[in-house]
């Protein structure tokens, strides 16, 4: 069964939502990340998807305190995005209680470095982000076109080890208006056996089944919870496998 994966995407330390990455769309849905991730937990989910917006902007971790906290008061297997340029910036993020990170920008930018984290950290513990716009790979917070075919960039990546993706159809991120399941199902036709994590466009739990039924392994889902699209009460049920 596929798993959701709760976000919380961070800026000025505030749980917020954007729609298609475009920051002056950026709406506050909650004062306190930790409280909502506490929600999570209590609904039954393992794993939380945490990113810092204002460190994918600034191009450096800003909200580690937010990991931080959230990491030291619930049990969630937390992956940490946003801002991951730096050797630093991955020992903070591991130093503040994330599991894993996601790098993204990075991997367009300096694969040596990335392919470095790969090796030193596991591909249990580095996420590769391929998050892209019209199929191509987007950077710096989803404001730069890199150039990059999204399913080559991935497949590029799975040849040097990287087994979990996160990828987001930008064009639909935050719409509510379905996922881009023919782009993860030629993704997963050209590069089997990699666990992708769809991200962007979740609206209902029957997006979430949809994504079931094609054999995606997890999806991401965001504002639809914050818009009361998916309650807490849906993911329960989910979790607990009595939907």
């Amino acid at each position: 069964m596929i798993q959701i994966i709760p976000a919380i995407d961070v800026i000025g330390g505030k749980c917020v939502r954007l729609t298609q990455g475009a920051y002056d769309t950026s709406k506050v849905y909650a004062d306190n990340p930790v409280d909502m991730a506490k929600r999570f937990e209590d609904c039954g989910c393992r794993r939380l998807h945490l990113v810092d917006l204002d460190g994918a902007k600034s191009h450096h971790v800003v909200n580690h305190r937010v990991l931080e906290s959230i990491a030291s008061s619930t049990s969630l297997t937390i992956d940490f995005g946003g801002g991951i340029k730096s050797d630093e910036d991955v020992r903070i993020a591991f130093d503040s209680g994330a599991s894993m990170v996601t790098g993204g920008s990075i991997a367009v930018k300096d694969p040596d470095m990335f392919g470095r984290w790969l090796s030193q950290y596991g591909s249990d513990r580095i996420i590769l982000g391929a998050d892209a716009r019209e199929g191509k790979v987007s950077t710096d917070g989803w404001l730069s076109d890199s150039g990059k075919s999204v399913i080559p960039f991935i497949k590029q990546y799975c040849e040097r080890g990287v087994r979990q993706v996160i990828s987001t159809d930008i064009s639909l991120d935050g719409t509510l208006a379905g996922p881009s399941i023919e782009l993860y199902r030629s993704i997963m036709a050209e590069v089997p056996g990699v666990y992708l994590i769809a991200s962007g466009g979740v609206g209902s739990m029957s997006d979430v089944e949809a994504l079931d039924a094609a054999s995606m392994p997890a999806v991401i889902v965001g504002k639809a919870i914050y818009e009361g699209r998916i309650t807490f009460k849906d993911i329960e049920r989910f979790n607990s496998g009595t939907c």
